[in-house]
C-alpha cells in the first residue's frame, strides 16, 4: 500500500494542477448544462461530457493530494519511533 501512496503522491503540485483543471472543466460543464436548459439540448450533452472529464481529473488530482498527505503522516509516525 505504501508503494501505491508513493506513486500517487510523488508530485503534489502536479496533483493540485490536475485538481484545479478538473474543477474548471466541471464548472464549464455545469454552465453548458444550464445553457442547454434554455437553448438546444446538444449543449447539455456537451456539458455532461465536460462534467464527466472534470470529475475524472478532479478525483485523480485529489487522490494524489490525499496520498501525499497520508504518506507524510506515515513518515512522521515512523520518524517518531526511531
Amino acid at each position: 500500500m505504501k508503494s501505491i501512496l508513493e506513486k500517487l503522491g510523488q508530485d503534489p503540485q502536479r496533483s493540485l494542477v490536475l485538481f484545479t483543471r478538473g474543477l474548471g472543466l466541471f464548472v464549464i460543464g455545469v454552465c453548458l448544462i444550464f445553457i442547454g436548459y434554455y437553448h438546444h439540448y446538444s449543449w447539455q450533452i456537451a456539458g455532461l461530457t465536460f462534467l464527466a472529464f472534470g470529475i475524472i481529473f478532479a478525483v485523480w488530482g485529489y487522490s494524489g493530494i490525499f496520498a501525499n498527505r497520508v504518506l507524510n503522516i506515515f513518515d512522521r509516525h515512523t520518524n517518531k519511533d526511531n
